[in-house]
């Protein structure tokens, strides 16, 4: 198999640098995005790959990272949208949106959209990081994506996962006949940094006894390592939800192909206006 490019957001720590390893050891072009420039530059030097910078708390930077992985990538096999988190209080990025939704669901979409073309050409795949937390907590309002009138921590990371999915669907729906494929996924209760800003009690989980029983970050990677190098079609289904490499069951709102239709089109609305004031 020929050498493939493959773009890893949120890969300086946790999964996302643990998959970057593991498909790099086994030949792959990997391409390192975090947010930490000390992290990120680490993890790239470590295993010899390029690397670039972005905050998703800033659309401009999404939009930053889509041009120069443009202008320094004619092909990109996979991108693996990973990047994301469980933040706390609700708060507003300076683009004007809920932070939990902006930096889990609009950045990564804001971030495919603007590769769609050389996504297309490459005939890609896109992978993108749920969890479990869209069934738990999850009941998105299409009429209230920043949660205005509603906000809890957990409601707000798994209405961003349900997002994750809904997207994955309606990728698939739109350009799965142009040779795109695409897949979510749960990676498991994983011993990561990933909730450091949230004051969510699952913040406990991560940082006190039960760390020990959790899943390791290699554990945690092996689905979206799996989903990068297994066969679309033969392997696995393009559009659907995967956790432990199988088809999971997800929040029933993921399977409403017209909820998922709209998300799309007011994602698009709220990627491209700018905040008030």
């Amino acid at each position: 198999m020929a050498e493939r490019t493959i773009v890893i957001t949120g890969a300086s720590d946790g999964i996302g640098a643990a998959a970057a390893q593991a498909l790099s050891a086994a030949g792959d072009r990997v391409v390192v995005v975090g947010r930490s420039p000390e992290k990120t530059k680490a993890i790239a030097g470590k295993l010899g790959a390029e690397y670039f910078l972005a905050d998703f708390a800033q659309l401009d930077q999404v939009r930053g990272l889509a041009a120069g992985l443009k202008g320094k990538y004619p092909r990109i096999d996979v991108l693996a949208n990973n990047a994301g988190g469980i933040m706390g209080r609700r708060g507003l990025t300076v683009d004007g949106h809920e932070k939990t939704f902006q930096v889990n669901h609009l950045a990564p979409f804001l971030l495919t959209t603007l590769l769609l073309d050389v996504l297309l050409e490459s005939k890609a795949r896109v992978i993108n990081t749920s969890s479990v937390a869209n069934s738990f907590f999850g009941h998105l309002d299409i009429d209230d994506l920043d949660a205005e009138k509603k906000y809890g921590t957990n409601r707000a990371y798994g209405n961003a996962k349900l997002a994750n999915i809904l997207f994955t669907k309606e990728l698939d729906r739109r350009y799965g006949g142009q040779g795109l494929t695409t897949a979510a996924f749960h990676p498991g209760g994983v011993a990561t940094n990933f909730s450091a800003e949230s004051n969510s009690p699952m913040r406990f989980a991560y940082k006190g006894i039960m760390r020990r029983f959790m899943l390791t970050p290699e554990q945690g990677a092996e689905t979206l390592v799996w989903l990068a190098t297994a066969r679309p079609g033969a392997d696995w289904v393009s559009g659907q939800y995967y956790a432990k490499r199988k088809v999971a069951k997800a929040n029933k709102q993921a399977d409403d192909a017209g909820l998922a239709r709209a998300l799309w089109e007011r994602s698009e609305e709220m990627v491209s206006a700018q905040p008030a004031g």
